[in-house]
């Protein structure tokens, strides 16, 4: 009788210990199911840049998932609104100018607002950045400029959105944000591409050296985890508007009647003085009168334009290894580069501007037929973008291959705008909470079930024992 109890109670304790390791790592499966299987459930963020030009305003909606890869949100362009109207440069002169703009203003943001859940809206940022056009304005008239962003701070603090700042932002910034904008649309971020904008009152070129140089114009960025050095350089009265008032400043002379070697023959345009003169970038005449008709009769000269535009240059002065123009450093252009402008580039970069300027032209639907707006701006445009490039920026026969013009990558406009919203997306928090296979309640249950399925089976064992 004492051999069969002895019998049965190493049979219970064997079933006993094979409950007690089961009930173990049936506690130890529920734990590492609960962490392994556990995920973080984003929500989509948004965010609003305004792009304040020298010649208008766009804004930009982003959305990227709160997830962010190395610190930076994947962020994508959802849409784009211009606004009508005039740049903010021009506001607090014409009344009239200013309701046009208000409005378009307006018009944009009831778009945007309809494209952002209304949940998101008032943690949705939303930030302006005014360029060249306002930092010539603050550099004549620092009194209106401020006046024109306290307007806008106002305005777009009333808005639904996380409203954080309206501020004129320097051309290195626009430099390196274009840069970062541009490789962030590319997926270039081993080996990156240069980046050139041709704006309305300034030019930026930006791009990534090798070497540990050092200096005002160089800049240390980490994005997605890999250090830049980034040359960058923002040339302010060398944009494609402001050079155009320079060229017709420098034919004008103080003269009403001028023939303009870069207009197409049949070509002749009257412009107001001020039209000229309304600008940091031009010295107004000692008998300057803004109402002053000055008469402009194209009369082609592929030499003579392509002289006007390059005297607007420096390329002798240079104090340094090596220049751009104006005294300017920058180390020799390497690697791919693009460009953000509507020009294009030809199989030959010079022919084919030398061609359309000596060719005749006319504003009727024949042979040569060509619209008004580039009969006035394609022949010193022409000369002005290859001048930039060509002795400026020092792109030679070798490197002039790798340039590509364009306006948008993958369906998103290339700017600075985009690069300054990756940049601020690293200072945005993300909103997100952890998802588990198992509810807490659930998972709360299970070990309790398993760990009392460990006590009791000792509870037994122990009163067995007590009874032999």
């Amino acid at each position: 009788m004492a051999a069969k109890r002895q019998m049965g109670f190493r049979c219970r304790l064997v079933v006993v210990l094979l409950l007690l390791l089961g009930s173990i790592a049936a506690i130890i499966a529920v734990a590492v199911i609960q962490d392994t299987w556990r995920f973080q459930e984003y929500n989509t963020e948004y965010g609003i840049v305004i792009d304040s030009g020298s010649s208008r305003s766009t804004v930009y909606l982003y959305e990227w998932p709160g997830e962010k890869k190395n610190e930076t949100g994947v962020v994508k362009e959802v849409l784009h609104c211009r606004v009508a109207g005039n740049g903010i440069s021009d506001m607090g002169v014409d009344p009239v100018k200013d309701a046009a703009s208000w409005k378009g203003f307006k018009a944009c943001m009831v778009n945007v607002t309809e494209n952002i859940p209304p949940e998101k809206h008032n943690k949705t940022p939303l930030f302006l950045g005014a360029t060249a056009g306002m930092r010539l304005l603050q550099m004549e008239d620092e009194k209106r400029s401020n006046e024109v962003l306290a307007n806008l701070r106002k305005y777009l603090g009333s808005l639904p959105f996380m409203f954080q700042n309206a501020s004129i932002i320097s051309g290195q910034e626009e430099g390196l944000y274009g840069w970062i904008t541009v490789n962030y649309l590319m997926g270039n971020f081993l080996e990156t591409v240069g980046s050139m904008d041709l704006g309305g009152a300034s030019t930026q070129i930006a791009f990534a050296v090798q070497e540990d140089l050092r200096g005002d114009d160089y800049l240390q960025v980490r994005l997605y985890g890999y250090p830049y050095n980034v040359y960058t350089h923002s040339f302010l009265c060398y944009g494609k508007n402001e050079m155009d008032k320079r060229i017709q400043d420098k034919q004008s002379q103080n003269r009403t009647y001028v023939y303009n070697p870069c207009y197409a023959e049949g070509y002749n345009t009257t412009t107001k003085a001020s039209v000229i003169y309304n600008s940091q970038c031009t010295q107004k005449p000692e008998d300057y009168n803004p109402d002053q008709d000055i008469v402009m009769v194209g009369d082609p000269d592929a030499d003579k334009c392509v002289r006007i535009v390059r005297s607007l240059f420096d390329f002798k002065n240079c104090s340094s290894a090596s220049c751009s123009f104006n005294g300017v450093e920058q180390p020799p252009v390497t690697g791919d580069f693009m460009v953000t402008c509507h020009a294009k580039k030809g199989h030959d970069r010079h022919s084919a501007v030398e061609k359309f300027c000596q060719t005749h032209w006319t504003l009727t639907k024949e042979k040569h037929w060509v619209s008004e707006r580039h009969l006035k701006t394609y022949c010193y445009t022409g000369h002005y973008v290859l001048t930039l490039l060509a002795n400026g920026y020092k792109f030679d026969t070798d490197t002039w291959k790798n340039i590509a013009f364009q306006r948008q990558v993958k369906d998103t406009s290339v700017g600075w705008s985009l690069g300054y919203m990756l940049s601020m997306s690293n200072m945005i928090p993300s909103e997100a909470r952890d998802v588990t296979p198992m509810a807490s309640s659930v998972f709360a249950g299970l070990i309790f079930l398993f760990s009392a399925l460990t006590i009791l089976p000792r509870c037994d064992t122990e009163r067995n024992q007590t009874d032999s």
